[in-house]
């Protein structure tokens, strides 16, 4: 696909000796990435099973690559709302007006929706930020000449920016394998667009998601649920994540020492996210993963929403990254849950024609979750209820 969004442009500047260094990791970390057996379409067994084989890969090394999901029509209304949500964004990381003059993309909620960072930086390695789980700083390349002072990286929230946002959410075969690794009562996670511009898109420091259930006598390999990470345009070596596979198993990493051990923050195990425009991953949320600065002439563009096993859930007190502190009771599950009616009627009007997912929390109930006018009001803030462990 062609890039049509409102991107900014920044000249490719030169990144001293460590990218040389950087491009024959990324050229091995690619072989080995495209070795492994773990990518591949979507396939199903004679009953309507997800293939066991593609179950098995992703117990075993905490991530998939599943090959054309999405499809052109859909790529195109992924990419219209992308664009409408950036010019809806502010002009700068400090005004509340967009580049047009109106109320920019937020003005008005309750939450925060639009992370922004300085080119090609780390905000969060080596700091107390979001528990602390980024533990160690990834290396910094100098920005080009003539960047801005700060770029948009992610954008929160995103289900209510964009109905293109919500029907590929619940995306007929994404949900069905959802099913397949949460159960049929699975609930939601958290939504985000991750944008990663072209020679500016800050790094992601390696890190783990969770912090609630690493000391459960019930942890096992599926606890922290999992992200969906569906891509516009592809991804690569360069401007995509990186997974250390089987990381999920085996507890909290001491990723500090990891890193020192390889010394650098090219950890010498992990592999890059291969995909092209319209491949959907999954990755576990206690897999190791991280991504370095965006030098390439290549923006990433990652519709990223996850999902966690209800019995993770229910019952717990957690939030203070993705949400305010709250207590998880079934009534807060709920209301949370409604954005998957929502996107089910959503995408049965886009896509009538489609063999369509249904969602068994809600089944026999799909009319109360008609996405309508009222729907569209009442998701403002949604993701305040966001169910982070």
């Amino acid at each position: 696909m062609t890039v049509n969004l409102p991107l900014p442009e920044a000249p490719i500047g030169d990144y001293g000796d460590d990218e040389a260094a950087m491009v024959a990791y990324r050229a091995a970390g690619t072989e080995r990435a495209l070795a492994m057996p773990n990518r591949g379409p979507i396939r199903y067994t004679a009953d309507g099973s997800v293939h066991p084989d593609i179950l098995a890969d992703y117990e075993k090394h905490g991530f998939y690559v599943f090959t054309s999901v999405i499809g052109e029509e859909e790529l195109l209304d992924i990419e219209a709302d992308v664009a409408s949500m950036l010019d809806r964004c502010p002009v700068h990381k400090d005004s509340a007006v967009d580049r047009f003059g109106r109320p920019a993309l937020g003005v008005g909620h309750l939450s925060k929706h639009i992370g922004w960072v300085r080119p090609l930086s780390d905000p969060l390695g080596g700091t107390a930020a979001n528990n602390g789980r980024h533990q160690a700083k990834m290396i910094e390349p100098t920005p080009p000449v003539g960047a801005p002072d700060h770029v948009i990286q992610v954008i929160s929230g995103s289900l209510q920016f964009g109905d293109a946002f919500l029907r590929v959410y619940v995306h007929p075969d994404l949900m069905r394998v959802t099913e397949a690794i949460n159960g049929t009562d699975f609930t939601p996670f958290n939504e985000v667009v991750w944008i990663k511009a072209p020679g500016l898109g800050g790094s992601v420091a390696w890190h783990q998601d969770p912090w609630t259930h690493w000391d459960s006598d019930d942890l096992d390999a599926f606890t922290h649920g999992f992200n969906w990470m569906a891509q516009l345009y592809g991804c690569d070596a360069a401007n995509g994540l990186w997974v250390v596979p089987g990381s999920h198993i085996g507890g909290r990493a001491d990723i500090k020492a990891m890193v020192a051990q390889a010394g650098s923050d090219r950890l010498p195990d992990a592999v890059p996210l291969i995909c092209g425009p319209g491949d959907v991953a999954i990755v576990n949320r206690q897999a190791i993963h991280g991504s370095f600065a965006n030098t390439s002439p290549n923006p990433r563009v990652t519709i990223n929403f996850g999902f966690h096993k209800r019995s993770s859930i229910v019952g717990v007190t957690s939030g203070g990254v993705h949400n305010p502190i709250t207590e998880y009771t079934p009534e807060h599950v709920f209301e949370r849950s409604k954005v998957i009616g929502w996107g089910l009627d959503a995408r049965r009007t886009r896509f009538p024609d489609e063999k369509g997912y249904t969602y068994a929390a809600f089944a026999g109930r799909e009319s109360e979750f008609a996405w309508n006018d009222k729907a569209r009001a009442e998701i403002k803030d949604y993701n305040l209820r966001d169910l982070g462990i």
